[in-house]
Formats: C-alpha cells, sequence, structure tokens
C-alpha cells in the first residue's frame, strides 16, 4: 500500500481506535506529521507497516463497582445531614434574632430608666437647694432678697446663730 495523509480521527477510523489513540501511536511510530491548510494535523503512514491491533478493555470489577456504590450511598446520607444541619441552623437562627430583639427592647427600657433617674436626681437637688433656703430665717431670706446678698455669705451667719 502507498503512503497516505490522513487526520488523527481517519486514523483512528481505519484502525479502530479513538483519535487520541491514533494521536499516541502516531507519537510512538515517530511518523511524520504537518498541518493541513485547515489547520487539522495529517500524519503520513503506510498502513501495511503498522501492526495494530486494538485491545479489548477489560470490564470493570465487581469491586470497583461496590466501592462507587458505597461512595453514592455516603455521598446520599452526608446530603441528608445536610440538609438536617441546614433546618437546624434555620432554627438557631430565628432563635437568634428573638433574643436580639428581646434584647434591643430591654436596652430601650434600661435607656428610660436610666434618663427616668437622671431627671429625679435633678429634680431631688432642686428639692434640696429649695430646702437649704427654708431652714434659714424668716428674716435673713427677706434680707437676700432685698439686699441681694448671697445666700453663702450669709451662711457663715447661720452657723454661729445656731
Amino acid at each position: 500500500m502507498p503512503i497516505e495523509m490522513l487526520t488523527y480521527a481517519e486514523l483512528g477510523d481505519r484502525l479502530k481506535i479513538s483519535s487520541e489513540a491514533a494521536r499516541a501511536l502516531a507519537k510512538r511510530h515517530r511518523l511524520p506529521r504537518s498541518r493541513s491548510n485547515d489547520g487539522k494535523t495529517l500524519v503520513q503512514v503506510d498502513l501495511t507497516e503498522i501492526n495494530h491491533t486494538p485491545v479489548a478493555r477489560a470490564a470493570q470489577s465487581p469491586a470497583g463497582d461496590q466501592v462507587v456504590t458505597a461512595l453514592k450511598e455516603h455521598i446520599a446520607t452526608l446530603q441528608t445531614d445536610l440538609l438536617e444541619m441546614k433546618a437546624l441552623a434555620g432554627s438557631h437562627r430565628a432563635d437568634f434574632e428573638k433574643e436580639c430583639d428581646r434584647t434591643n427592647k430591654l436596652l430601650a427600657e434600661l435607656l428610660k430608666a436610666n434618663v427616668e433617674t437622671l431627671t429625679a436626681r435633678e429634680k431631688a437637688a432642686q428639692l434640696e437647694g429649695t430646702l437649704v433656703i427654708l431652714r434659714q430665717p424668716w428674716w435673713r431670706r427677706l434680707a437676700e432678697v432685698f439686699y441681694r446678698i448671697p445666700p453663702d455669705a450669709a451662711r457663715p451667719n447661720l452657723a454661729a446663730a445656731e
């Protein structure tokens, strides 16, 4: 037979092998190769010189099938575990959001109570000041009003009088 120029696909069809196997065969036999105008690789081959018989692949062993089925079963159990964990995480998230709302309400109440406490302290200080003024004798209060005597100036006399 004469030398023919074949692509890997055509060579594979003639030898009843895949195009990848034909490419490997051309490399192994160091057959001359060149590029065609359409970009495909052409191999110069004399089919009478190549003694190639395709090797039949052995079927997968049953042990390999058992491993695959065991892995598929394990994947299925992991997927069910994942779904359970997602459901559990969802319930925990709901609890978390509920507690966040509760915390925010308690914080608002605490701030409100703090404002009320400060207001009560201010009122108590004001009433205490009024009480100090009212404990003075009437005539000293009257003198402070008319003569604009500061309350602190009158106090040393108050301590001596008592």
